[in-house]
């Protein structure tokens, strides 16, 4: 199977690049700093969304600036520590790609999607981070915006994915969308396209776009 394309829209967290040790160790303290219980936290979906949100959920609104700041610190803190590794492939597509052709769409804030992305050595030309938008995914918002900066119509743009919630983001804003297995099972992943990681595509660009074929 092939997608062609005029721009690639990259989820970070779960797609590029692992932070999934970094979350949990992080969010947990930052649970037990605020007070919330194992079963209630439990209760909340954290991949894929802002922590704005996320905190949202969990606390009451006067609480939620200080807290959304203290969990930031908390992840940025935990970068050096081991906190990001890049996934299987990324390096090699990413590559592959003109700078111009490709965007992250992060959940993250922007100063911890750039400290996770310059401790793997990953420096995107347009990163759309949480600071940018005002609904996070699985609204549309942040990937229409992403193909925005491109300067691309949606409908010529693919979204890479791990959670559903971003999956379903770029389906609304009426793009293409690749799911990688890192993160959730494949048959929890809704997509045109579904495969491990990044290590089983390739990406070949021409005057035309970027063309993306499965590894035979």
């Amino acid at each position: 199977m092939k997608l062609h394309a005029q721009a690639l829209l990259f989820d970070n967290d779960g797609t590029l690049v692992s932070s999934l040790a970094s979350v949990r160790r992080c969010w947990t303290r930052w649970a037990a700093e605020y007070g919330i219980t194992a079963e209630r936290f439990g209760r909340v979906e954290l991949h894929g969304r802002p922590a704005a949100e996320i905190a949202a959920d969990l606390l009451p609104a006067d609480v939620v600036p200080e807290a959304v700041a203290r969990i930031e610190q908390l992840e940025v803190e935990d970068v050096p520590d081991g906190g990001v590794h890049l996934l299987p492939g990324t390096r090699d597509f990413l590559d592959a790609l003109p700078a111009d052709r490709w965007a992250v769409v992060t959940s993250a804030t922007r100063r911890l999607a750039e400290a996770r992305l310059d401790a793997v050595g990953i420096l995107p030309k347009t990163l759309v981070a949480a600071d940018d938008i005002t609904r996070g995914k699985p609204d549309p918002e942040p990937y229409l915006l992403g193909a925005r900066a491109l300067g691309v119509d949606p409908a010529d743009c693919v979204v890479f994915e791990d959670a559903p919630a971003g999956l379903q983001a770029g389906r609304a804003a009426g793009m293409r969308t690749v799911a990688l297995a890192t993160t959730h099972r494949a048959d929890e992943l809704v997509a045109d396209l579904v495969v491990t990681d990044l290590s089983a595509l390739s990406a070949l660009a021409t005057g035309a776009g970027v063309e993306i074929a499965v590894r035979g």
